[in-house]
């Protein structure tokens, strides 16, 4: 049986956080005036205590990768990825449990790590080769691949610290690619770059992977998990929800329900088809709903259609409808209906935005919510590069 590269055994990071009780000062008099308070001050046992939190940014995770294997680890903002992917780099220790690694690591996680900010590029490219154990002549004859592949050949000779967060991004990502390091551990810093290295640096993934060595990808490009991934990893809350192929993974990242429920909110969504399928031009109805006692009426609702890349394709805003109205007390839910949802991507996302009127902030946000899977792909999509036309719809305060 083969050796895993990677082995992951109940692994758990704590971190303290304090809260304060009550609001820092912020004027000179009144840092004076509790100044000379504190003179008199009671004694230190009656003194309020600052008041502390254990945060587990993970909790039991397991799992082991193979050689050669390229997982990608998705969540939403704050599932602890980056965490993860910091304690596999040894850039933190866990608190709990303990990991195997059986071979080199080059990580590509925030812009600004990993290179010396005074040093050139060419220097820098020298400096992460030796760490990884590679001797001059190694470093030489990879030297002439990484320059070409990083596009910054006029700028080599300058401190990284004067480049561009793009810049930073290529020679980074070309460094930790061409190395040859066994494990190759990438985070969502690939945003930085254009759409063209996007392509490229996922092109060089697949190219890594088949040589034999092992790629670890964080991103909420779902397209790019698709594209580069054979296994995929779903983190929630700090534990693993879900873990195996990719496909049968993703559908658990856009679950209905998720969080709105928590705080006495749903959101579903159907095809209005009569075979209850995804059909071309079916019209599609997304309900967002309340528990009636716990919330009294009047809520406003924004929905956003994007495509897995993160291309908008419409907004709707329940304040927009002439005839909306939720004010009335038996009212418990918002429903918008898209008329002839003529969508040509193969999935798309849906953030759901809950307010108490149209001028204040969220009450709640929840990107990702659902993900609605046309069946047609040859439809006419709403986008177009210039223009994003609003389709025909609906948005009623209904009673459920």
């Amino acid at each position: 049986m083969m050796e895993p590269v990677i082995r992951i055994e109940n692994i758990g990071k704590k971190y303290i956080i304090s809260h304060q009780t009550k609001e820092r000062n912020t004027a000179l008099r009144e840092v004076i005036t509790n100044k000379a308070k504190s003179l008199v001050a009671r004694p230190q046992h009656f003194r309020e205590q600052p008041k502390h939190e254990d945060f587990w940014a993970l909790k039991d995770v397991s799992f082991e990768v193979n050689k050669g294997e390229r997982i990608g680890i998705i969540g939403r903002n704050g599932a602890g990825k980056s965490t993860l992917l910091k304690i596999l780099s040894r850039i933190t220790e866990p608190t709990t449990g303990r990991i195997i690694i059986n071979g080199s690591i080059a990580s590509l996680l925030e812009v600004g790590t990993g290179f010396h900010p005074e040093l050139t590029g060419r220097e820098n490219i020298y400096l992460n080769g030796s760490i990884l154990g590679m001797n001059k002549r190694e470093i030489d004859s990879k030297f002439d691949e990484i320059v070409s592949f990083s596009e910054i050949e006029k700028f080599l000779d300058t401190p990284v610290k004067r480049y561009s967060s793009g810049m930073y991004v290529r020679l980074a990502f070309a460094v930790a690619a061409h190395l040859e390091p066994d494990i190759l551990i990438i985070d969502e810093v690939l945003a930085v770059g254009d759409m063209a290295f996007q392509k490229k640096c996922l092109g060089k993934m697949e190219e890594v992977s088949g040589e034999g060595r092992t790629v670890l990808f964080v991103s909420h490009n779902l397209t790019a998990i698709r594209t580069i991934c054979q296994r995929a990893i779903l983190l929630e809350k700090g534990k693993i929800t879900h873990a195996g192929n990719v496909e049968n993974v993703l559908p658990h990242y856009f679950g209905v329900n998720y969080a709105l429920k928590e705080k006495g909110f749903e959101v579903h969504a159907r095809p209005l088809a009569p075979s209850g399928e995804w059909e071309p031009g079916t019209d599609v109805e997304i309900t967002v709903s309340w528990e009636k006692h716990k919330y009294a009426p009047g809520w406003h609702c924004d929905l956003a259609c994007y495509t897995l890349e993160g291309s908008k394709i419409f907004a709707l805003e329940s304040h927009r409808f002439n005839d909306f109205d939720s004010s009335n007390p038996e009212c418990n839910a918002v429903k918008f209906t898209v008329k002839n949802s003529r969508f040509n991507s193969n999935d798309l996302r849906v953030d759901i935005g809950v307010k108490r009127s149209p001028s204040e902030s969220y009450f709640m946000l929840l990107e990702n919510c659902i993900v609605l899977s046309p069946g047609n792909r040859n439809m006419p999509s709403y986008r177009r590069d210039d223009v994003i036309i609003v389709p025909e719809a609906t948005c009623q305060a209904i009673t459920l």
